[in-house]
Parts: structure tokens; C-alpha cells; sequence
């Protein structure tokens, strides 16, 4: 499915967005810029400067490190609805902790940081239910890094 434009109603696929506001949506939609990739395309390297959130309107991605001594290991395959490079948006201007690599023909939506930082002055309200929902985002993903540490801890244990 190919999207020329982003409506409130995709932006509601999108999990980041799911439970904000009607007003937050429509100060988000104009932001946003409508990307493809064809299948293999790198979107950002690990290292590379963060700039922008992409959240997945058509495709999959995987998103990878490189692990010294042991090449690409994959961390996530996302599809429609997920989104990535959240960390870019909020954080300094740190490097990306893992590539974004497509699967398949790949649409994105961009969102930059410059954009987000201005809606955040502009309108504080809608800036904070967007946190919100990033910090949520960033929790449960913190929760699930710490159940796979923890199981890798115990797998090595036995060996």
C-alpha cells in the first residue's frame, strides 16, 4: 500500500500515537514527511547522528547492532504500526546504538528532531502527552533489555 500523504488516521496506527489526543494528532501530521526505501536499504547506520523518529506505515525493518567479534546480530524486526529512532527526538545528539536496515519495500514517516523540539515550544501541551507516551515506549522497552540480559546471565551459567 503506498501512502502519497499522512492522515490523523494513520497516525492513530501508529503505537507511539495511539492514545493521544485529537489536537496532539493534527500538530503532529504536518511534520511529517513520507519516506520509501527499497529492500535492503540502510535508513541510519549504528553511529551515525540521530536526528529523527521514523514510524512504519508499509514494510518492515530490522533494526541490528554490530557486535565486535560477532558481526550483525538482530535486535527487532518491526512492521507496520511500530516505530524507531525515538531515542533521537528526546535525548542529546547521540549516536544511534543500532541500525535500521529494510526487510522489504519500506514506507516511513519522518519525524525530525528540529520539528519536534519546535512543537514542544509552540505548544507544550500536546509536547507532553507525546513524552508521555515516549517515556511509557522507553520503559517497557528498558523492561524487556533487562529480561534478556537476565536470561542471557542464566544461559551462561550453565555452560
Amino acid at each position: 500500500m503506498s501512502w502519497n500523504f499522512l492522515d490523523i488516521s494513520m497516525l492513530r496506527e501508529i503505537d507511539l500515537f495511539k492514545g493521544l489526543s485529537e489536537e496532539a494528532l493534527i500538530e503532529i501530521m504536518p511534520l511529517t514527511n513520507i519516506v520509501e526505501f527499497n529492500p535492503g536499504s540502510v535508513i541510519f547506520r549504528e553511529g551515525d547522528m540521530g536526528d529523527a523518529l521514523f514510524m512504519i506505515l508499509d514494510g518492515e525493518v530490522r533494526i541490528s547492532k554490530n557486535i565486535h567479534g560477532v558481526g550483525e546480530e538482530a535486535l527487532a524486526f518491526l512492521k507496520e504500526g511500530s516505530y524507531f529512532g525515538e531515542m533521537a527526538l528526546v535525548g542529546d545528539e547521540s549516536p544511534r546504538s543500532a541500525s535500521a536496515i529494510c526487510q522489504e519495500r519500506t514506507e516511513v514517516a519522518k519525524l525530525t528532531r528540529t520539528d519536534f523540539l519546535e512543537l514542544l515550544q509552540r505548544n507544550p501541551k500536546v509536547g507532553v502527552e507525546v513524552l508521555w507516551s515516549f517515556v511509557s515506549t522507553l520503559s517497557h522497552r528498558l523492561r524487556e533489555s533487562n529480561e534478556r540480559m537476565a536470561f542471557f546471565a542464566m544461559s551462561n551459567m550453565f555452560e
